[in-house]
């Protein structure tokens, strides 16, 4: 009977976001906007008891799945087709609980805001659409429901529209995302013409059959603009190169917000991708580019990192260098592992922007270089920082260390090299995190945080909570078999090295912002040469993301503008003057012509022998 129920999951946030368009359209002010967050967080909350049944009743069952037709029309029948099994449920108590924490958290943060209601109702929306991902079977619905979370992304950080940064960043995150959007959907079109169904599970049973493996072998080329295009959504959702400029912008949104969108919504495009991961074993150029764009997005997101000043910009880009190793498990046709380290990284990162947005709240301030001395004033905060950081970074036993310990055993004996860029991930990461942790926590009090107090319980609490769900981490991957804890066959060298990676992360961040003479906050100044040296360049570089925008616009925007305003100045010269001289000349012709008409008939007569003997000479001149 629970199983019969499980498609009711996705619509207790819609229905939320339905109860609260009252408050959020400003329909009923005199309660004011706190009713609409109470009841969206009812039904977040059944939701979660709801995930959690379903849960404890599918718990070592076979997956299964159920449809039925949700529209049909001639040879037309689109059927909607859920797959209900541990992973599925699992990922549907997280969503809930990533929502739950993040509407908590906004009744604290926002709660002199007007627009709280708006901002329930759009995190009712989101999580709507999430598990549906995470249940849906349906290639089709699951394109649907992740172009709802490009609208979600859209209204969320575009959240306070009456700052222009925060349009542009709203409008920037929509339209990057529509790039891969639209190839996605030319994918999807190609494999609905293909196959009979486009439910994952068919399609995986179409990727195995020997005369789809021919086919694909003899149309090598066409089968690689398939894969790629597959791929193309997954990359703008999950904010990887060259579509991963967005995820920066869109920290301009609400703090309660970025912890679904770093956690649960770019996972949700690698969701789709993991997914597909039969499909694109057919495609080894695409499988190639995926580990490409992967290894790119993880080196080059963990450097930018480590050089941004604001708080929530330096957690967004280690975002997109975990999620570039997931890119990687699934080019190297990993799901489990790329399941497992989306799972770990969404726990910890979740974590890490609940205690970042408890600091900026109240600091009133995401610069990195105006805080300092939070250690004795925030405890809580300072707590729930360190374990998001030791759960992220591979330290043991958090989370963290025993998937990529999962990677180093997968890729040890043939491909090495995927090692070194994990290792190389954790490092900077462990040292980026120890710089923020440098700059917020220690160091001598500055003006902005001299008074800073701990945060309200609105905030205490799901703070609390997460960072115990984030120690029960180790203990929840062997469950959904994502990793295998046996510590009498663990690998002894793999696990030093891996650790050591993180140490050294650790301890080259501790010696630069804590025991260095020129650390931040240290009255020695560092020396004017080596401040403009080829180290001031470098910072720079990365702060900058290392100039992508700018080559974006001296290259795809300049050739895009360029062509716009060439094509703008053909239709506005060439085809409207063409146009307009047709329309002019028929005026003046007919204006011309009008003085011709006198009402004497002799003229008339006239003017027809002449034109006939015009016409006559004509053609005997012709002939001639």
């Amino acid at each position: 009977m629970i199983l019969e129920t499980a498609w009711l999951l996705p619509c207790y946030g819609l229905l939320g976001a339905g109860i609260t368009l009252p408050w959020s359209l400003r329909l009923v002010r005199r309660t004011g906007p706190r009713p609409a967050a109470y009841f969206n967080m009812l039904m977040t909350i059944l939701a979660l008891v709801h995930s959690c049944w379903l849960l404890t009743s599918i718990w070592g069952e076979p997956a299964r799945q159920f449809e039925f037709s949700w529209f049909q029309a001639f040879d037309l029948n689109l059927v909607c087709s859920f797959n209900i099994s541990s992973i599925s449920a699992g990922a549907s108590v997280m969503i809930a609980t990533m929502s739950l924490i993040s509407q908590v958290y906004g009744l604290g943060s926002l709660e002199t805001d007007w627009a709280l209601a708006r901002f329930c109702a759009l995190i009712g929306f989101f999580e709507a659409a999430i598990t549906g991902i995470a249940f849906s079977d349906s290639l089709f619905f699951s394109y649907a429901l992740l172009e709802t979370l490009t609208l979600s992304t859209y209204l969320l950080v575009g959240f306070w529209y009456a700052q222009p940064l925060v349009v542009t960043a709203a409008r920037d995150a929509f339209w990057t995302k529509r790039v891969g959007d639209l190839f996605l959907l030319m994918g999807v079109v190609v494999l609905s013409n293909l196959t009979d169904s486009l439910n994952f599970s068919d399609l995986e049973t179409w990727a195995n059959a020997p005369q789809t493996i021919a086919y694909f072998a003899e149309h090598q080329q066409f089968g690689t603009l398939l894969g790629l295009a597959l791929i193309a959504g997954p990359i703008g959702k999950c904010a990887q190169f060259p579509l991963h400029l967005w995820l920066d912008e869109a920290m301009e949104g609400p703090n309660p917000a970025s912890i679904l969108r770093n956690s649960v919504v770019v996972g949700a495009g690698a969701y789709v991708l993991i997914k597909l991961q039969p499909v694109l074993s057919l495609f080894p150029v695409a499988a190639q580019v995926s580990v490409m764009l992967g290894a790119i997005t993880a080196i080059g997101a963990s450097l930018v990192a480590i050089a941004q000043i604001d708080m929530k910009r330096a957690l967004s880009h280690s975002t997109s260098a975990y999620l570039g190793l997931v890119f990687i498990a699934v080019g190297m046709q990993q799901p489990d592992l790329a399941l497992g380290l989306l799972f770990s990284h969404g726990i910890s990162k979740s974590l890490l922007f609940l205690s970042s947005g408890a600091v900026m709240m109240t600091t009133v301030t995401q610069d990195l270089t105006e805080m300092g001395g939070l250690k004795t004033r925030m405890p809580a905060t300072l707590v729930g920082f360190i374990v998001g950081s030791l759960g992220l970074v591979a330290m043991i036993p958090f989370g963290g260390f025993w998937t990529l310990l999962r990677w180093e055993e997968t890729f040890w004996n043939s491909d090495p090299w995927l090692i070194a860029i994990a290792l190389f991930v954790n490092s900077v990461t462990a040292f980026g995190l120890m710089r923020i942790f440098a700059l917020v926590f220690l160091g001598s009090p500055k003006p902005k945080t001299r008074r800073a107090p701990e945060v309200a319980w609105q905030i205490a609490i799901p703070l609390v909570a997460l960072t115990i769900i984030t120690l029960f981490v180790p203990i929840l991957l062997p469950s959904w078999n994502f990793v295998d804890i046996d510590l009498d066959t663990v690998d002894i060298w793999g696990s030093v090295v891996l650790f050591a990676s993180g140490l050294l992360g650790f301890g080259i961040g501790a010696y630069i912002y804590i025991r260095s003479p020129y650390a931040v906050g240290s009255s020695v100044s560092m020396p004017p040469k080596i401040t403009r040296s080829a180290w001031k360049a470098l910072q720079d570089l990365l702060a900058n993301d290392l100039y992508v925008q700018t080559i974006y616009e001296s290259t795809v925007v300049l050739v895009v503008g360029g062509g716009s305003r060439l094509l703008s100045w053909i239709d506005r010269y060439l085809v409207d003057g063409s146009v307009n001289f047709l329309g002019f000349a028929s005026i003046f012709s007919g204006e011309s012509l009008r003085y011709t008409v006198t009402g004497r008939l002799q003229q008339y007569v006239l003017t027809i022998m002449i034109g006939l003997i015009v016409i006559v000479f004509a053609a005997f001149y012709g002939l001639n």
